[in-house]
């Protein structure tokens, strides 16, 4: 059916233009035919040669009032009420051309006849216009899905409308909260309460749900998904009121639901003082730039007018994809940001170095990290010398070339570690901290620490939606675990912000409110995408989740803070932690015992070397280096 229905659209425009001139002068005909029966019960009005000549006249006129007024450049299937007013001007003044015609001619014309007439050639014109839609819809609607949308106010039935012509989604009805909303008819659709929600499921065999409220508050947004989650249908979602209002996005763009939305808290919003302090009219410099954090780093950077954005990148790739990304949104933003993008790698102090002289840079934020728990279990001395030493020598150079602030990203994992990245990130902040303390050190060095960013690479959110869309399982290490959570939007202001609030040596830890049960997360994730879990108390759910072990060097959970000594600062979700450091010298003489080890690739012993230090550093499992 739908390879017949293509063919008959697939007609070319003269061809199209030839069968809808021809129906209409025929139906145009049978209307006088048919205004002189029922008139005269008798079809002899038309059949003399005035008459004839009358109908000619009429029906030509009718045809050059409709093309005057675009109805042969009209697309049928996208027709509507106003193919029809349109179509009702053509008849009317082709039936006052129709007694004018017979006044010409000085033929006999009831005066009834023409308003016959127009009714019928109406009808005959507009029908079967309406008739070729309804069954193209009909036809094109048969393989939708069919959709429910949450939410009856201005932004559903906008939705609803964008939908309308939609081969993917059939709209079967409105679901609002709003009791003045419900049981009335909205664009010819019910609306329905939340309590009628579970039936009309079954009933219309629904399988998805738009959630069309892109202005409502988060708790209340947290709570409607929570309540449909046990429903266990897909969820959907339109953009945000921001993207919609600054053209970011369309409204039928509807897509998964926001991965912020799993987190079930209120979005951290900026301070706008913060986010320009250190940045404004100042060459800011990031290395990682081509990283989860670096790159958002860089999105946000460029919007806040400095006069120039340094992207220090080793990944070639990466480097170039976001260069072209960038630019883009400064010539679509007409922003006036140099951009350079430099190839370099952190462990090499002679390129950091030349860098930072040649870009006179004043505001570095170091996001280059190995930060895969795993990988660098498996890879002690790489992670080490980059983490550690890529550190180090990144703070050398911003310390000799006059650096004003740095900033170094950390992680909730150099918090008591229990692996080797941790310790590596640790031991990273205790380089800061050490220069930060020195009289003779003109740079003002900060940390700031944040939990797992939802989205990144590496992160379970992407793990979790893709083994959902592949049928399972899904991988959950341990049933207790949890974790802190945050976006990487979030995370590249928090990064900002903080910097600007620094003085010298703080790190800096966001309140991220209460951490996330893994599972719980899996679980939602599964449920919002329609699905079930499978499990004893359910044999017939469609997802498994797996247990697969903790990985070497995982914990349990994360903390965010060495000690609970911490301090308020001018952002009120962010605090200033004050932590345990060494002195430049001894961190100096530790520096250079872990280097000889690395040499020697003696794995063993930098384990040992790593304990030894104000790190905290508990390993949970034995050495699995690859090499060593």
């Amino acid at each position: 059916m739908m390879n017949r229905l293509s063919s008959v659209f697939g007609w070319n425009r003269p061809v199209k233009l030839f069968v809808g001139v021809f129906s209409d002068a025929l139906f145009l005909v049978l209307a006088c035919f048919l205004a002189s029966y029922v008139r005269l019960e008798s079809f002899d009005l038309f059949l003399t040669p005035v008459g004839l000549q009358t109908m000619l006249a009429t029906v030509l006129a009718g045809l050059v009032f409709l093309n005057v007024l675009g109805i042969y450049r009209t697309v049928i299937r996208f027709s509507g009420a106003p193919l029809a007013q349109s179509i009702a001007i053509a008849v009317f003044a082709s039936a006052i051309a129709l007694p004018l015609a017979s006044f010409f001619f000085q033929g006999f014309m009831p005066r009834t006849v023409p308003i016959i007439y127009g009714v019928f050639a109406w009808c005959g014109i507009t029908l079967p216009r309406f008739a070729v839609r309804s069954f193209y819809h009909r036809i094109l609607t048969a393989e939708s899905i069919p959709v429910a949308i949450y939410g009856a106010g201005d932004a559903g039935r906008r939705v609803q409308t964008a939908l309308k012509n939609s081969n993917d989604f059939r709209v079967m009805f409105f679901v609002d909260d709003d009791r003045r909303n419900q049981n009335v008819m909205v664009h010819n659709l019910q609306v329905y309460g939340f309590d009628q929600l579970p039936k009309l499921i079954r009933k219309y065999g629904i399988q998805k749900i738009i959630l069309a409220m892109p202005g409502i508050h988060r708790e209340m947004r947290n709570e409607i998904l929570a309540n449909l989650e046990p429903l266990e249908i897909e969820v959907l979602t339109i953009p945000n009121l921001s993207d919609l209002l600054t053209g970011k996005a369309k409204i039928d763009e509807v897509q998964q639901v926001d991965i912020f939305d799993l987190l079930g808290r209120e979005r951290i919003d900026p301070n706008s003082d913060l986010m320009e302090r250190n940045i404004e009219g100042k060459s800011v410099l990031v290395t990682g730039a081509g990283g989860s954090i670096g790159s958002e780093l860089c999105r946000q950077l460029v919007f806040k007018k400095p006069s120039q954005l340094v992207m220090f990148e080793k990944n070639e790739y990466a480097l170039f994809s976001l260069e072209q990304e960038l630019r883009q949104t400064i010539l679509s933003e007409h922003l006036s940001v140099q951009l350079f993008p430099i190839l370099g790698s952190i462990q090499s102090y002679d390129r950091v170095s030349a860098v930072f002289k040649r870009f006179k840079t004043d505001t570095i934020y170091h996001a280059a990290a190995y930060k895969h728990v795993p990988m660098v279990e498996h890879n002690v001395v790489e992670g080490i010398r980059n983490n550690i030493f890529g550190t180090y020598h990144t703070v050398m150079a911003a310390n000799d070339c006059g650096v004003k602030n740095f900033v170094l990203v950390s992680t909730d994992k150099a918090v008591r570690p229990t692996n080797i990245m941790g310790a590596t990130k640790r031991y990273a902040e205790l380089i800061c901290q050490a220069f930060a303390d020195d009289a003779n050190v003109g740079t003002n060095f900060s940390m700031v620490r944040f939990g797992n960013v939802l989205g990144s690479s590496g992160s379970v959110v992407p793990l979790f939606r893709e083994q959902i869309k592949m049928g399972g399982p899904v991988t959950v290490t341990h049933k207790d675990i949890t974790r802190y959570f945050m976006t990487i939007p979030e995370a590249a202001q928090l990064v900002i912000q903080a910097g600007a609030m620094a003085k010298g040596g703080e790190v800096f830890v966001l309140d991220m409110g209460e951490p996330v049960k893994i599972v719980d997360l899996a679980t939602r994730m599964v449920h919002l995408s329609g699905l079930s879990v499978r499990s004893e108390e359910n044999p017939n759910g469609a997802i498994d989740i797996v247990y697969t072990g903790l990985r070497p060097g995982e914990k349990l959970y994360e903390e965010l803070l060495v000690g609970g000594d911490v301090e308020k600062t001018e952002h009120n979700q962010i605090m200033m932690a004050n932590e345990m450091y060494l002195q430049k010298h001894s961190l100096l003489e530790n520096l250079h015992i872990l280097e000889q080890l690395c040499v020697a690739y003696d794995i063993e012993n930098i384990r040992s070397h790593l304990q030894s230090m104000p790190l905290e550093f508990f390993p949970v499992t034995a050495s699995v280096d690859l090499i060593g």
